[in-house]
């Protein structure tokens, strides 16, 4: 089995630097099936497809909606995404994409929106950060928890055939929403320390993605445990315990 996770994986980033993310994002999915046409089409390819192909297009998204990436990260993900199709339909692979929505952890790197929000919420209250820049807080978002979400990838390759799936929570809740949450937690009120820096903005927004992941339910047997509320406290909790390991 081979699971493709590797991308330059940033929206903001894309933007800045979009050939290199096209060739990384894009054409990297390509070489990794061509490699496996080669060598052996009998291993078993995940494509770690992404919710910000769907873009502009409105809620709820599931696997038959419309395409509309607003990034140039969106469109070479919808590059591999029909570049995994066509391997699997051409050449008979077993392979499959994933349309994965947010999905979140404490691992989740320092300069995405949730963990630089939970991040700075940990810091914040135990004195070592007096403020938080941020961009949009209008954005809505379908947030999961990673640790679930990496069960649906390996479930698909188990499937006896290969198909395309949304994995979702199917909520949504704005990253004002997210702040809210995970200030709470530590008994702090988000507006006494978030400011606004207009370079966190996109030039092309994703308002609301809602994920539709009934194929996922009836085809897998997948369903979400945890929603955002509690994935954003999780997320404090491990960035306290960080502080705290390191005092």
């Amino acid at each position: 089995e081979v699971y493709n996770l590797a991308a330059q994986s940033h929206v903001r980033v894309s933007f800045d630097e979009p050939e290199f993310t096209g060739d990384v994002t894009g054409l990297g999915t390509t070489r990794l099936l061509e490699a496996i046409r080669q060598v052996d089409p009998a291993i078993r390819f995940y494509q770690a497809s992404s919710s910000e192909m769907f873009g502009a297009t409105p809620p709820p998204q599931s696997e038959d909606t419309p395409f509309y990436p607003r990034s140039p990260y969106g469109a070479a993900k919808l590059y591999s995404y029909w570049m995994t199709r066509n391997f699997r339909e051409a050449y008979d692979l077993h392979a499959s994409s994933g349309i994965l929505f947010n999905h979140e952890s404490p691992r989740r790197g320092e300069t995405f929106v949730t963990r630089k929000i939970t991040r700075a919420a940990a810091r914040i209250a135990t004195g070592q950060q007096k403020a938080l820049w941020m961009g949009n807080l209008d954005a809505a978002r379908d947030w999961g928890y990673a640790k679930e979400y990496v069960e649906a990838m390996w479930l698909m390759l188990q499937a006896p055939e290969p198909q395309d799936f949304v994995i979702a929570t199917g909520t949504s809740y704005t990253v004002r929403d997210f702040l809210r949450f995970a200030f709470e937690h530590v008994d702090l009120n988000w507006e006494d320390h978030v400011k606004f820096d207009d370079r966190y903005l996109r030039p092309t927004e994703v308002d609301n993605l809602i994920g539709d992941a009934s194929r996922a339910a009836t085809v897998l047997g997948w369903k979400p445990q945890t929603l955002t509320p509690d994935l954003a406290r999780l997320m404090v909790d491990a960035d306290l315990e960080l502080i705290s390991d390191a005092t």
